[in-house]
Order: C-alpha cells, then sequence, then structure tokens
C-alpha cells in the first residue's frame, strides 16, 4: 500500500493499521532527512499549508510549522485571538476567505469536538486536525505510538498505561484508539472522577492503583491536569493528587521491571511527574518532541500526494 486510505486526517478512528505502517515507514525516511546537514526537501514546493489555531498551543503549531517548512511548503499562520473571528466570524467563513488565496491544506486547532470533520464537508481543502476539544488529537497519537515502537521494536503486545485526566484528555482517546488498532494492550489510571463512564466499552482495563497499573506496564503515558477545561475540582488538592497519582524517582526504582515514561506535554514537573524521572534515562518525552515533526512530515506529505 503506498497510499492512505484516507484524504483528510480528522482521528485514528478513521484510520487503518495498514495506514498507521505507511506513515510509520514515511517518517522513518523523514527522520534521517531532519539528522542531515541540509534538513528540508524541496518535495511540496507547490503546496500551501493554513495553520489555524482557535486555541492556544506552543508544541503542536510550532511542530507543524516545522514539519512544513522542512518540506518546503509555502505556510500561512492564522491565529484566531487576532482574527475576526473576534468580530463574529463563522468558522466556514473564515477558513473560505483563507481557501480563497489557493490553500491546498488547513491545520485545524479547535475547541469543538468535529470541528475538522464540519469543516472537511463544507471545504475543498485536505484537512489535518491538530485537537479538536476533548475529542481527538490524531498526530500526537501517532508520534506516541511512533516513539514507543522506536524504544521497543513494536507496539504490538505491549502493555501501555495512560495515566491520569482520561476525561477531558484527547490524546488519551487518540492514544487508546491508535495502540489498540496496532495490537496493544491498554489501561487507563486515574482518580474514578477523571475516568469517563463506560470507558471499558473501548476495549480498555481501568485501574486506580498506580503501583499496580506501573507493575503491569511497559509504557507509562503520564498526562497533565486539564485546568482550563474544569468547571470545577475533580479532585481536593494538587497535592494530594500528586501523592497518589504522580511519579517520582523514589517510585519508579521500587518497581519489580524498568518501564518506559512518556508525556505529551506540557509537564507540570512536580505534579503527574518529577523532574528526576522527565530527565531519566527511562523517559523518552524528548524524543517524542523531535518525532512529532518527522510523523508530521509524513501525514503532510501523503496527504498532499492525495490533492488532485
Amino acid at each position: 500500500m503506498s497510499e492512505l486510505s484516507v484524504n483528510h486526517l480528522l482521528g485514528i478512528k478513521y484510520l487503518t493499521e495498514q495506514d498507521i505502517e505507511l506513515i510509520f515507514e514515511t517518517a522513518d525516511h523523514f527522520k534521517e532527512v531532519i539528522n542531515r546537514a541540509i534538513k528540508k526537501v524541496p518535495t511540496l514546493r507547490d503546496i500551501t499549508i493554513a495553520n489555524i489555531f482557535f486555541e492556544n498551543s506552543t508544541r503542536t503549531k510550532l511542530s507543524f510549522e516545522l514539519a512544513e517548512k522542512r518540506l518546503s511548503a509555502d505556510v500561512i499562520n492564522f491565529s484566531a485571538g487576532q482574527s475576526s473571528v473576534k468580530k463574529g466570524e463563522t468558522l466556514i467563513d473564515t477558513v473560505n476567505n483563507i481557501l480563497s488565496m489557493k490553500v491546498d491544506m488547513v491545520v485545524m486547532r479547535h475547541p469543538n469536538p468535529g470541528a475538522g470533520i464540519f469543516l472537511s464537508r463544507h471545504v475543498k481543502a485536505s484537512i489535518i486536525n491538530a485537537g479538536d476539544g476533548a475529542h481527538e488529537h490524531p498526530t500526537q497519537a501517532l508520534l506516541d505510538s511512533f516513539s514507543i515502537r522506536e524504544r521497543l521494536g513494536e507496539v504490538a503486545g505491549k502493555k501501555v498505561v495512560i495515566v491520569g485526566d482520561i476525561l477531558h484528555s484527547r490524546v488519551a482517546l487518540s492514544n487508546i484508539f491508535a495502540l489498540k488498532l496496532q495490537g496493544a494492550e491498554v489501561k487507563v489510571c486515574g482518580p474514578r472522577t477523571l475516568l469517563p463512564k463506560h470507558i471499558e466499552s473501548l476495549g480498555v482495563g481501568v485501574e486506580t492503583d498506580l503501583r499496580k497499573a506501573l507493575n503491569w506496564c511497559d509504557v507509562a503515558n503520564m498526562l497533565r491536569i486539564q485546568n482550563e477545561r474544569m468547571e470545577f475540582s475533580y479532585f481536593p488538592t494538587t497535592r494530594e493528587y500528586s501523592q497518589q497519582y504522580g511519579i517520582n524517582k523514589t517510585l519508579l526504582e521500587s518497581l519489580d521491571k524498568e518501564i518506559v515514561i512518556m508525556h505529551p506535554g506540557p509537564i507540570n514537573r512536580g505534579v503527574e511527574i518529577t523532574s528526576d524521572v522527565a530527565d531519566s534515562e527511562q523517559s523518552i518525552i524528548l524524543d517524542q518532541v523531535e518525532n512529532g515533526v518527522a510523523i508530521r512530515m509524513a501525514v503532510i506529505y501523503l496527504l498532499a500526494s492525495k490533492i488532485k
């Protein structure tokens, strides 16, 4: 298979296992490119990409922008905070105005779940979902799986626990879909108040005891508490949360085996993870950042090749 089965990247749930394998093979190639002296390829010289962010983002936005520039695409950056959206312009009007500038691809982050799907039905451009509310964040899940594959050889058969604020996390949902699709075993761990009802229906285990979860897993993906999505407190204090669901060096060294530590960022150091763990040999957090550029290059390249 040499092309994706989809014309947009709206969520992991629309991809096949073959799509993920193709993205990873392409990312392997681009990872070599970004580690060369000359880090650019002229592949997408004729493609114009608009990055439209209706929510704040630092790492994802920079990662996409860098990926686009490494592929020699023309890039337009649009931030809703400094735009006519503030004056009441609709999503479709905003995007159509941008598309009238002859844009081929739109990378969009939006606070509303399903915004990318809605857009893909109404505009003639390839859409990449860079996060829609608490729904999905597909490129993050792809780079997370890619990083596991790089460290452990493969994803199939590995035991992965996602720890923290599962309820408000688009990263958790996309990761569950991606890991299950590739044959990994997945558990979620956190206080009951931060675990969605019926989460087991996605085929994942639930564990509220962090030590048990860590002794079970090969990989622990630590999520931050999404305070910006919370209307009220889901646990007594941050200190109490950290004592029960934070990883520190003492806990890590007391486990029966060595596990891999991940974090999608931004890290709240001292809450879900301490600095000595984040910066340890077991952590692949900086690998995730580097792999994010290669994965996004792969996704953009593969979708651009389908633009007629």
